[in-house]
């Protein structure tokens, strides 16, 4: 995988093959970026990567000169890789060995932008819970998105967040937002 932007632009990264991990594709990646670069400057915002995997998205976010990262996977030999190539990088992140969900439960902090990218086969009501975390627990900026990448097999258009999504082959992005109350519709 390599680096799309920025100032670490075309860096390959070489993961160990250990690592229980989908890579978001080059293309899908430089779409992602594509839009959330249309939405803010990458200098001014937080961001939280959810199964950072490999870290890719946060790498991404770092070259293009966010300074406000958290990575969070419950993997210890991703999180090893992700602050080794933090500290190649010669960069800040906070790099958080943790259950997603317990994460979730027990964060206090606000992000303009929260992407999470679980397993594709993690079932429906998963995924939903992902999102009803973020917006029970208000972790979001007022102006903030939460991106959640998924298959075709996994849908958030009836969630009351649902802003809209991007289709790339098999990847999905569903974008989501806070509401005009600032919290779940459903509450």
């Amino acid at each position: 995988m390599r680096i799309i932007s920025g100032k670490f632009k075309s860096r390959r990264i070489s993961a160990p093959k250990k690592l229980p991990v989908r890579p978001t594709t080059g293309l899908s990646k430089e779409s992602l970026f594509n839009v959330i670069n249309n939405l803010y400057d990458f200098d001014e915002i937080s961001v939280l990567d959810l199964f950072s995997g490999t870290g890719s998205i946060s790498y991404e976010f770092c070259s293009r000169g966010t300074q406000k990262i958290t990575c969070v996977d419950a993997n210890s030999y991703c999180v090893n890789f992700i602050r080794k190539m933090f500290a190649e990088f010669e960069e800040q992140a906070v790099i958080i060995k943790s259950d997603v969900f317990k994460f979730l439960e027990l964060c206090s902090q606000h992000f303009t932008v929260i992407f999470a990218d679980p397993p594709y086969d993690m079932s429906q009501e998963d995924f939903t819970a992902i999102a009803n975390l973020v917006f029970e627990k208000q972790l979001l900026e007022e102006e903030g998105v939460l991106v959640i990448e998924h298959s075709i097999h996994t849908s958030f258009e009836e969630h009351p967040n649902f802003d809209y999504q991007k289709k790339y082959g098999g990847t999905i992005f569903s974008f989501l937002k806070v509401t005009a109350t600032g919290v779940n519709e459903e509450e």
